[in-house]
């Protein structure tokens, strides 16, 4: 019996001995996760969120590039009338809106490859307090984007790039309106000069593809998105840095680019807003309100021609300009003088300017009166043979100088 009672008490004996080292075990192991998670809020707390940028800004930038890119391309010398309606419905199947939305959304990914912009603006990541005040007031107000640190620099970016941008489409513009006036002169002039068959649907046409909504461009919104969140792929560069005031387009890409970079720019109701730029919309608005005048007036092919390189190419320039460029000083004696931003209007057919009275001579004493000589009388203008029909507005335009 007593030899029972001691086996028994041996192993009672280890299982305690095995429960009080299994306790400590358990508690090393609490111990040992506890400090890991630790450590893991340390690390959490010191990085910065990562970036985030959503997919409505990403498409919007697409449908800018791609169309700006396709209206840069187009080739002047057209050898048929068909050349030229095809060139001017690519031309005018944009929506002033979605054009706009785009260009600002273009030049956000644009700043975020300037790295010393996304560094100096995740800086105030770390700190949730700090991050959501920034939010809050980049929201309130997209100026507040211009003064974080390298908003510079990334203003210099985005005016580079999109002044590269533009350069492209005015040097197009030129080529167009260039070739609107030697094809009425050179062996295309038979076909060229005739009228363009069903004027009333062409300009319907134009009319309809204005209100279609832009679909965004699969390739490019791939691209733009792994550089808006990797800050490269885009082969921009620009050194030389821009200070505030900002152009509007500027301002909003700037304040967009911080929101993302402080890995707040995920929610498309946040952007969203953010991307109306009411200069650039308003022009693009009024363009296409002078392409349809423009269609409207003219009636030989040679003129949509001119339409063309007028009032969508050249226009569009315009308008990238006017919203995304800083407007040029003219120093004159001293003065600062800074030109209007640019607006695309018709101009007025100037009132003829009414001839001189000529003042009465007095007369000389005990002389013959004397009188003024004789103006010479003006010799009429040297007028271009003109169709039977009355000219359009347009075809004063497009008529090479006598």
């Amino acid at each position: 019996m007593s030899s029972a009672f001691r086996s028994r008490g041996l192993a009672l004996a280890a299982v305690a001995v095995a429960l009080v080292l299994a306790g400590c075990q358990s508690s090393a192991q609490k111990a040992a996760e506890a400090e890991a998670a630790r450590v893991a809020a340390e690390i959490a707390a010191r990085t910065p969120p990562p970036i985030t940028l959503n997919q409505e800004v990403v498409e919007a930038a697409s449908i800018y590039v791609a169309f700006s890119r396709d209206m840069a391309a187009i080739q002047p010398g057209f050898n048929t009338p068909e050349s030229i309606q095809d060139a001017v419905r690519r031309g005018t199947a944009y929506d002033p809106v979605q054009l706009s939305r785009g260009l600002v959304a273009y030049a956000s990914i644009v700043a975020l490859q300037s790295p010393e912009f996304v560094s100096g603006v995740r800086q105030y990541s770390l700190n949730p307090g700090a991050r959501d005040q920034l939010v809050a007031n980049i929201l309130a107000d997209p100026r507040w984007a211009g003064q974080l640190p390298g908003a510079d620099a990334a203003a210099g970016l985005i005016i580079a790039t999109l002044r590269t941008d533009i350069d492209a489409l005015n040097r197009t513009a030129s080529a167009i309106e260039s070739d609107a006036y030697a094809i009425q002169s050179d062996a295309r002039r038979s076909w060229a000069a005739a009228t363009v068959p069903n004027r009333v649907g062409r300009l319907e046409d134009a009319k309809a593809r204005s209100l279609q909504a832009m679909l965004p461009s699969g390739p490019d919104s791939a691209r733009l998105l792994a550089a808006a969140h990797d800050g490269t792929g885009l082969g921009l560069s620009s050194d030389r840095r821009r200070e505030g005031p900002y152009p509007p387009v500027v301002e909003r890409a700037l304040a967009i680019a911080a929101l993302a970079a402080l890995g707040q720019g995920g929610d498309s109701a946040r952007t969203s807003p953010l991307q109306n730029d009411g200069v650039s919309q308003n022009c693009l608005a009024e363009s296409k309100l002078n392409l349809f005048q423009c269609l409207a007036a003219s009636r030989p092919n040679y003129e949509d021609v001119f339409c063309l390189g007028r009032h969508i190419v050249r226009d569009i320039a315009t308008c990238a300009r006017g919203a995304a460029q800083p407007a040029p000083i003219t120093r004159v004696s001293g003065l600062e003088v800074v030109p209007d931003e640019p607006r695309i209007t018709i101009a007025p057919t100037p009132a003829p300017t009414p001839a001189p009275t000529p003042a009465p001579v007095p007369q000389a004493p005990a002389a013959t009166p004397v009188t003024p000589p004789a103006r010479p009388a003006p010799q009429p203008p040297v007028v271009s043979p003109a169709p039977s029909a009355a000219q359009s507005a347009t075809e004063r335009l497009n008529r090479s100088p006598g």
